[in-house]
């Protein structure tokens, strides 16, 4: 079956719906930007790492990297947190560096793959559906709390970009998460009907929706898969596009952190396929937030992050414990692997305080 990226007849809409997802075309890349400490492949001399699988409720293998101290006496138990990875990237993307940070404080850390993503199964490939994302999550509590070193009543989790969403989806119903951060979080709900700032119109929301209820005739009947959004494809910038999807492509299609798993090809990485993206429209992770409390909440975002009005969005809407942090001079996309704007001591201080 041949596949390929999907286009929009409208060109007003995919201009909105693109620019709002933060993934707006921008001037050509002028190659990779490494600064401050960007280090999206990390490794640490103090820490060990082996890949991990286990069945998620539904059966399918959900494929993690364990991270932990060299330190590790197998006989104690330790606190253990969980990494989700942003939407449309791999474990190998941001995941794994934050993980690989947590394992250096002492905690065990797991950075998995989302179904239909990288390692782990779902079939087709690149397809969105937040409630097995969600649920995601909770097989790797399933999994943790079943290590004779993880002390199962200390399990946190922190969610970057879309995971943050999900992350905060899981926790609602599995109160098992104990503590949550999110990072650069993005609505995917919210991103997809309504765009950055409300930008997206309600006619242009249902022009997406038409497109892609339409397309599932064609893709019902063994035609060609349609993929949207995600970061433009290498080759594919224009000089008279805007700002934010430079940050993305920096990260997604240059040395940085570019990054091709073996279920996927240069091409189709981070976009999901047309006809299953429009399920986020349906994904309202914000809804009864106030229920995770008394679970504490912290919420990391760029001062000057494109996508910072989730983080503050879900912050107004959760109760105590909460925090809203904010870091100076970060955008989005540098809270993925900025290791010198990245605030471990943050994350650190917050997850020792409540795994104990």
């Amino acid at each position: 079956m041949k596949k390929v990226l999907f286009y929009f007849k409208d060109s007003t809409a995919l201009i909105v719906f693109l620019s709002f997802l933060g993934l707006f075309l921008s001037p050509l890349v002028m190659g990779a930007d490494m600064s401050s400490n960007a280090n999206n492949f990390y490794q640490s001399n103090n820490v060990t790492m082996q890949k991990v699988s286990f069945l998620n409720q539904y059966k399918m293998s959900v494929v993690g990297n364990l991270f932990m101290p060299k330190t590790l006496d197998a006989k104690n138990k330790y606190p253990a947190i969980i990494v989700g990875h942003p939407m449309g990237a791999v474990k190998e993307q941001s995941a794994n560096l934050y993980a690989t940070k947590m394992a250096e404080q002492g905690f065990i850390a797991l950075a998995i793959d989302l179904s239909f993503w990288g390692e782990s199964e779902g079939q087709p490939r690149n397809v969105v559906l937040p409630d097995m994302y969600a649920e995601d999550f909770s097989a790797a509590v399933d999994y943790l709390g079943t290590q004779t070193f993880v002390d199962r009543n200390n399990i946190g989790v922190i969610g970057v970009c879309g995971s943050g969403s999900f992350a905060i989806s899981a926790a609602k119903i599995d109160p098992r998460l104990k503590a949550i951060a999110t990072v650069s979080m993005y609505d995917m709900g919210s991103a997809n009907r309504n765009a950055l700032h409300h930008s997206l119109t309600l006619e242009q929301r249902k022009q997406i929706i038409k497109q892609a209820s339409e397309q599932r005739y064609v893709e019902f009947t063994g035609g060609q898969t349609l993929y949207t959004s995600g970061t433009v494809n290498k080759g594919q910038l224009r000089p008279e596009d805007g700002p934010i999807a430079h940050e993305f492509y920096d990260f997604y299609r240059t040395p940085r952190g570019e990054y091709t798993p073996v279920s996927s090809t240069p091409e189709l990485t981070t976009h999901p396929t047309l006809t299953s993206n429009v399920k986020f429209m349906n994904f309202y992770p914000f809804n009864d937030i106030e229920t995770i409390s008394p679970r504490p909440i912290l919420f990391i975002t760029g001062d000057q992050a494109h996508s910072k009005e989730f983080s503050e969005d879900a912050y107004n809407r959760a109760i105590e414990p909460k925090e809203l942090y904010y870091v100076k001079g970060a955008g989005h996309v540098d809270l993925y692997d900025r290791i010198d704007l990245i605030p471990f001591d943050k994350l650190t201080i917050f997850f020792k305080t409540y795994l104990k």
